[in-house]
């Protein structure tokens, strides 16, 4: 039994992990503790408060009871938002908090856009374009070449976790781009586990999805090879190790 724990900031897309718990069908559990979101806003200072060390730290004990591995903050823009050396602060803190190796969704995205090789990749965001900016600044600061990033302007988490398959599915369709070898879709709030196959057959090309990375990153800390031939490219038998 390998046991990645997570930490999700209030309920939005959640149900996707346990999904990804079944397409696994194996010894693989997703332990899901859920922090204090306060202010569900896609704003800089609301990030910021979202992601602060002490919120982090108060779901620790629980995932450390749960016999976790590997401690994830599940959130892209509760880390990038604090920029590449704030976001390694956070995670330091964290894992000393949790005692266990831990990580974020944006180096997450970082580490799985290695993993397959990839330089250049398009983003797909559901965020406003200030926030978008910031992921896009992420990206760069790990040594990738973002060819495009494409904001959609949503601000609450709430908003997101509605929308469904279609509505996915165009946000690929149109933050893609020509020269972009992978799309990046970053946002935990958003469903997309059900829909990763088709993600890749309509665009023709890895995609990157929040809630995967996330479950991806935790496997890797936790030194856990895991394969699942509906969860995407990147967990079509590729080496866990982030080049």
């Amino acid at each position: 039994m390998t046991t990645v724990g997570l930490l999700y900031p209030g309920h939005s897309a959640e149900d996707d992990y346990p999904r990804m718990e079944m397409m696994f069908g194996s010894d693989i559990r997703l332990a899901v503790v859920h922090t204090d979101i306060g202010e569900d806003a896609h704003r800089v200072d609301a990030l910021l408060r979202m992601g602060a060390d002490e919120r982090l730290a108060e779901g620790v004990e629980e995932l450390r009871l749960a016999g976790a591995e590997s401690v994830v903050w599940a959130c892209t823009s509760g880390s990038f938002i604090y920029g590449w050396e704030g976001a390694h602060e956070q995670t330091r803190a964290l894992a000393t908090a949790a005692g266990l190796p831990a990580s974020s969704t944006s180096f997450a995205f970082a580490h799985a856009v290695r993993a397959l090789g990839a330089k250049r990749v398009a983003v797909a965001a559901t965020y406003p374009a200030d926030v978008t900016a910031y992921f896009a600044a992420f990206l760069k600061a790990a040594g990738i070449e973002v060819v495009s990033d494409r904001a959609s302007g949503i601000i609450t988490a709430a908003e997101v976790g509605t929308w469904e398959r279609e509505q996915v599915l165009e946000l690929a369709r149109a933050g893609d781009h020509p020269d972009a070898e992978v799309v990046l879709l970053p946002d935990t709030a958003l469903h997309t586990i059900a829909y990763l196959v088709e993600l890749e057959e309509t665009l023709g090309k890895p995609v990157l999805t929040a809630n995967q990375v996330t479950v991806w990153e935790g496997l890797r800390l936790a030194g856990r090879r895991a394969w699942g031939r509906r969860l995407g490219k990147l967990f079509e038998g590729r080496e866990y190790e982030a080049r």
